[in-house]
């Protein structure tokens, strides 16, 4: 009963009647302007709708039941726009509190994004958005995930799978000898290419596999490994025959890079990591650079897939290399972060499940 007169009272006051109406206008401008650009006017609608219901809520006495009230007010004015749930108008102010810090008694943001950034945000729907925000706990790794979302075209579903495997942490994390073996821009690009680990989690491989096993599993699931190993990675073949003098040598993964114009060459190991691994894989750099490679392709990288690496070790075995190596682990399941084991989905996130986004 105290909040349904709450509510009323709110409903009845002059200032949020006029904001109202002010809202309503703003609206229908939007939806004037859907036809050349929905996506991006609605989301800058949004981060404007972010900031007032924030400012409103510092400078007004309107309550906890202010947020619903206001989508029950806006549903009904617009029944058939769908973001106006009171699940997504949290979501809404969430958003804009998430890269601007909280906000002052003056109604100002205490860290204020760039118009870059916003202009960043707004070429990725709604529910890209939204998911970013849930699952990023810093700024700089959501920016992370809207770049990328932005240069690889990624869909909703590929974005969730590559913030929960990690992808910000582990990019550009693995042992390379890069700096020394390539040119700069193209030793700084590969360096990105490569991550430690790689997560094979769509593998069902006993702790006893072999090398053999793994490969197998690798090729079956070639869809998911080459989303894995990132954009621009073509699957040349398995087994991969090459000769040399007399014998023959077979390179156990071959794929070319059509962003860094080369081949790589991946060896996997199902132990740790031993340095006579790179002595060999070094060969296998050498003998297609000599046999494959042509006059356009970059230097040919290789790549140590091993269950696991002793940094160090793996740091001395390259540093006297000549070909362009780098050194990773791979793990076959990804158990959860610490932080994630103990905590529940909230209703908030439970309800949004049910909720079908505006942009999808």
């Amino acid at each position: 009963m105290e909040k349904d007169s709450q509510n009323r009272q709110i409903k009845l006051e002059k200032n949020y009647v006029n904001w109202l109406k002010e809202l309503k206008s703003k609206i229908q401008n939007v939806q004037l302007k859907a036809a050349v650009s929905v996506n991006k006017e609605l989301l800058l609608f949004y981060w404007s709708l972010g900031e007032e219901i924030i400012i409103r809520q510092e400078n007004s006495k309107w309550g906890e039941g202010f947020i619903k009230q206001l989508s029950r007010d806006l549903s009904s004015f617009f029944p058939d726009m769908r973001g106006f749930s009171e699940a997504n108008l949290h979501y809404i102010r969430r958003w804009f509190l998430f890269y601007n810090g909280e906000i002052t008694n003056s109604g100002t943001s205490c860290a204020r994004i760039s118009q870059k950034i916003i202009s960043l945000l707004i070429q990725i729907p709604w529910g890209h958005n939204r998911v970013i925000i849930t699952k990023c706990k810093t700024t700089k790794e959501a920016l992370f995930y809207v770049k990328n979302t932005i240069k690889h075209n990624w869909s909703r579903s590929v974005l969730e799978h590559q913030i929960e495997s990690g992808l910000w942490q582990r990019e550009g994390a693995a042992i390379t000898n890069f700096s020394e073996t390539l040119p700069r821009n193209q030793s700084d690009l590969a360096k990105e290419v490569l991550k430690d680990p790689y997560i094979f989690d769509f593998l069902s491989l006993s702790k006893e596999h072999n090398e053999r096993d793994l490969e197998l599993g690798l090729i079956k699931h070639i869809t998911s490994f080459l989303l894995e190993l990132g954009a621009g990675f073509a699957f040349i073949g398995r087994q991969f025959q090459l000769q040399v003098g007399e014998r023959n040598f077979f390179i156990d993964l071959l794929f070319y890079h059509a962003i860094l114009h080369c081949y790589v060459v991946i060896e996997l190991k199902t132990g740790e990591f031993e340095p006579e691994y790179a002595g060999k894989l070094n060969f296998y750099l050498k003998a297609v650079d000599e046999h494959l490679k042509s006059d356009g392709d970059e230097a040919t990288i290789g790549i140590l897939l091993c269950k696991n690496k002793d940094k160090l070790v793996a740091e001395y075995s390259l540093s006297d290399i000549h070909k362009p190596i780098g050194v990773s682990e791979y793990q076959l399941t990804q158990s959860l972060p610490e932080s994630l084991k103990t905590i529940l989905p909230s209703i908030e996130d439970l309800e949004t499940e049910f909720t079908e986004d505006l942009i999808t």
